[in-house]
């Protein structure tokens, strides 16, 4: 069987996508869609998927619909034979609609009213009539054109109550009516607590559990746990909820088989339209086709204020709405809802000299079809496309809600392209930090791994406001994971950079070593007199405050040497030069992959490669992370390291150490009875992940542009 479900796109933007019918191949859907049409002489694009969960969807058919063929104001039904340009002569069976054209007089527009009714004959499984075919859809497809992200077209929701029928305006155009629009309803935020008694899956008599989340698009994989079939997660993520009458979320219990494919343990699904808002849902799950039950934490809370508008209509230039949001974040609002950290608004200007993706014609014209993904962890928004065009202006205005002042705004610039995955033309990572508000800035272009420059830049003006109290409290919460990551792979160079990275932070601590052995060996005698002598004197007064007031001064030591403009910090070219090796091979990897079979048959060596590989970038990190924040690379963390050391000098000086062992022993013994579902977290590690890296701060390192390509030169040699 299959598991389909149904896109239409216009102008290669997704305006509807149908609900999922599970395990049928003649699937009834009865949707009703209601949707503006800017030109009657683009055809609507009708693609039908394979829902598969865990794994990208399979492409199971396409058709596509000229509107110019249809009568106005009259229904017709209208039945489509889906098609496979890589396989002409299959038959991947038909879809019939029922299709209404009506002008609208007010607006001057025409409105197509699609009913899907249901697919007379899709006789096709995926894996037995089309065992090769390939898959031309990726994961960053699916990312972008989500329903919600669509802001060209004006979607309608049509109510059906016996005869009367009330049409609902879910999203405005912007460009016609100069209103934001509201991207998504809700937050979905859910907490994986624990399974009990899950199936056994191993031959030991245990299994190592994980759970997959998945709404809509939106995916979220738990940490795995070894050995156990109570397993503990306490595990805490956000999905957006872009329905009014919710969603369900589907939940599959999975075995971690190192070397062959993972054993599926059980599913279960949440009805979101069941379960009331602003209120925190304990639900016990039994798990279908299994054993066992996963004990979750389902909260339904208002939406954030993630916007879309143009240029001419933006909160920050409206001085009531500014006033309104630096009040929102004033100090006096300090506990005043705690995960609302800060305010970001971003205007996507112009970009220009971008890559040509596409070469047609018989002169081999050369040019883009771009569109912009603004992304915040894991708040996703894009604007429209600017077809042919190598200098696209989208004067687009973006707000966020920040959850976490750490953040990096990555911006990417995309080609579009019908029945692919979109092009990647360049990309750049902004920490939040480093933003200068209210300032126009070229950025140049990276690659994908941000290592060094492509082609085009972009023009950005960035305005971030939060409040520093909240900002600082949340940094010794839990770092947000990002849903959508790529996963790790084995890479010679990127084992040796980890590698090297790694002996750096222990050639540290081993050359410390060989210096306080020299002292006990006399080698320089005025030094080793010098060490006695402070040895001495530090043993005889040592208390344990000393150890905070120590690193409190190294901290005020390195930032003495900042401003007296003797900074020890050094450029990393080892890492930038690892990184562009690394990025050569990803290329030769690209190119090459399909001729390498050998890793699907050494999986087994590859995944304990690639654990390797992960450790040792984890050591590295943390001996870097250290660094830099005694070097002053983030000045808000160090001052806030600057804080809790004074504070912790105080307390260790003022109170006896007996009492704060029975404090913290108290605290320790007593979190799970007083709140059982607590999720436990270390304040130094939540810190310290906030840090940046060597490797992350020469992917968010900001490059020049080059002066000798000028706009002007640039519009001279563009034809689009």
């Amino acid at each position: 069987t299959s598991d389909p479900y149904v896109k239409f796109k216009l102008g290669g933007k997704e305006v509807f996508r149908s609900k999922t019918i599970h395990k049928n191949l003649n699937p009834v859907w009865e949707e009703k869609a209601c949707i503006l049409i800017d030109n009657p002489r683009e055809p609507l694009y009708i693609k039908v998927f394979d829902y598969d969960f865990g794994l990208q969807d399979d492409f199971i058919g396409s058709a596509f619909l000229d509107l110019t063929s249809l009568e106005l104001n009259r229904q017709t039904d209208v039945t489509l034979s889906l098609k496979d340009s890589h396989y002409p002569d299959h038959d991947l069976g038909s879809i019939l609609l029922s299709v209404l054209l009506t002008p609208r007089e007010e607006q001057r527009e025409v409105v197509i009213s699609n009913t899907l009714i249901r697919v007379i004959t899709l006789v096709i499984n995926n894996y037995d009539v089309l065992p090769n075919m390939p898959s031309r859809t990726g994961n960053l497809w699916h990312r972008i054109y989500s329903p919600s992200s669509c802001v060209l077209m004006t979607l309608f929701c049509v109510s059906s109550n016996q005869n009367h029928e009330t049409f609902q305006t879910q999203s405005l155009r912007l460009s016609d009516l100069h209103r934001k629009s509201q991207l998504w309803r809700g937050i979905v935020s859910i907490t994986l607590i624990e399974g009990r008694e899950l199936k056994a899956m191993d031959a030991n008599g245990l299994s190592d559990p994980y759970v997959k989340f998945r709404l809509g698009h939106q995916k979220y994989k738990s940490k795995i746990m070894p050995k156990t079939l109570n397993p503990q997660w306490r595990e805490q993520f956000d999905f957006h909820l872009y329905e009014e009458r919710g969603g369900i979320i589907d939940i599959t219990v999975w075995d971690k088989d190192a070397g062959k494919r993972d054993d599926f343990i059980g599913r279960c699904q949440v009805d979101l339209s069941n379960l009331s808002k602003e209120h925190t849902h304990k639900l016990e799950m039994p798990l279908e086709e299994g054993e066992g039950c996963l004990v979750l934490l389902v909260t339904l809370t208002a939406s954030a204020a993630v916007t879309i508008s143009d240029l001419s209509l933006n909160s920050l230039e409206d001085q009531k709405e500014r006033e309104e949001i630096l009040k929102r974040y004033s100090l006096m609002a300090m506990f005043h809802n705690m995960k609302d950290v800060g305010f970001l608004q971003v205007k996507v200007i112009r970009a220009e000299a971008l890559m040509a993706a596409d070469v047609t014609g018989k002169d081999s014209f050369s040019k883009s079809d771009p569109f912009c993904v603004v992304e915040l962890n894991n708040d996703r928004l894009l604007t429209h496309t600017v077809y042919k065009n190598l200098n696209p202006e989208w004067n687009k205005v973006f707000t966020f809600n920040i959850k976490d002042i750490h953040s990096v705004l990555e911006v990417t610039v995309y080609d579009e392209d019908r029945d692919r995955s979109a092009d990647f033309l360049g990309k750049v990572a902004i920490p939040l930090l480093s933003i200068q508000n209210g300032e126009q800035k070229a950025y140049v272009l990276k690659n994908k791994q941000l290592t060094g420059p492509t082609k085009g830049v972009i023009y950005l003006e960035i305005d971030v406001i939060f409040n520093a109290v909240k900002a600082s409290i949340r940094t010794l919460m839990p770092k947000e994971q990002k849903y959508i990551e790529e996963e790790n792979r084995l890479s010679k160079q990127l084992l040796v950079r980890n590698f090297i990275r790694t002996k750096r932070c222990i050639m540290v601590l081993i050359n410390a070593a060989y210096y306080i052995s020299s002292c006990f060996d006399w080698d320089s005698p005025p030094r080793s007199l010098a060490a006695f002598l402070l040895f001495l004197f530090v043993v005889w007064n040592f208390e344990l405050y000393m150890i905070p007031l120590a690193l409190l001064l190294l901290l005020a030591w390195n930032y003495f040497l900042i401003i007296s403009g003797k900074d020890n910090r050094q450029h990393d070219t080892v890492v930038e030069d690892m990184l562009e090796d690394e990025e050569e091979e990803d290329d030769r990897d690209d190119k090459d992959s399909e001729k390498k079979g050998f890793m699907n048959r050494l999986y087994a060596i590859q995944e304990v490669c690639v654990s390797v590989q992960n450790i040792l970038d984890e050591v590295a990190s943390f001996g870097e992370r250290i660094k830099n924040t005694f070097n002053w690379t983030v000045p808000f963390l160090s001052c806030l390291a600057i804080v809790a050391l004074f504070v912790f000098t105080i307390i260790l000086y003022f109170i006896p150490l007996r009492y704060i062992v029975l404090v913290w022993g108290i605290n320790k013994f007593t979190k799970k009875l007083r709140n059982p579902y607590v999720i436990d977290n270390n304040e130094l590690l939540d810190f310290l992940s906030r840090v940046p890296s060597d490797v992350q701060l020469m992917q968010y390192h900001e490059l020049k542009q080059d002066p000798s390509h000028s706009p002007s030169k640039r519009k001279k040699n563009n034809p689009g």
